[in-house]
């Protein structure tokens, strides 16, 4: 039999999609990672200003303030919720009052904030949160 170049480049393309098949396959049997629904967030106060600003744009913050995540079993899904409060003002440039929101996490990362009830932030411990006040 003589080999051509083009029945060795052929065979070369037949043992490459074998083996790219062999790997795809090995591939498929290894475990996903689990993900940690309710991983405590390492960085919240960054996480949360940075959120602060992408979905409310607030204008002029002063008086801020933030909570440390807690786990609130009473939803639905258990989750971390950081409660914070700030002041801001709106488009006349007149400050609104305080504000209290809920900042939400899944695996440790934020989702989203929400205007806060009464009931989700009555207990929270308040901390000074200048990384969200205007400068």
């Amino acid at each position: 039999m003589i080999v051509t170049y083009e029945t060795f480049e052929a065979a070369v393309k037949r043992a490459t999609i074998a083996l790219l098949t062999l790997a795809v396959c090995a591939c498929a049997h290894e475990k996903p990672k689990r993900i940690e629904d309710n991983a405590a967030p390492e960085d919240f106060r960054a996480q949360v200003a940075e959120q602060v600003r992408r979905q409310l744009n607030p204008k002029n913050v002063r008086d801020a303030y933030i909570a440390e995540p807690v786990l609130k079993t009473s939803l639905p899904t258990p989750r971390f919720v950081s409660c914070l409060r700030f002041n801001a003002t709106d488009s006349s440039g007149a400050y609104k009052g305080s504000k209290d929101y809920a900042a939400y996490f899944f695996a440790g990362k934020i989702t989203q904030i929400v205007n806060a009830t009464v009931e989700q932030c009555d207990q929270a411990d308040y901390l000074p949160f200048p990384e969200l006040q205007s400068h």
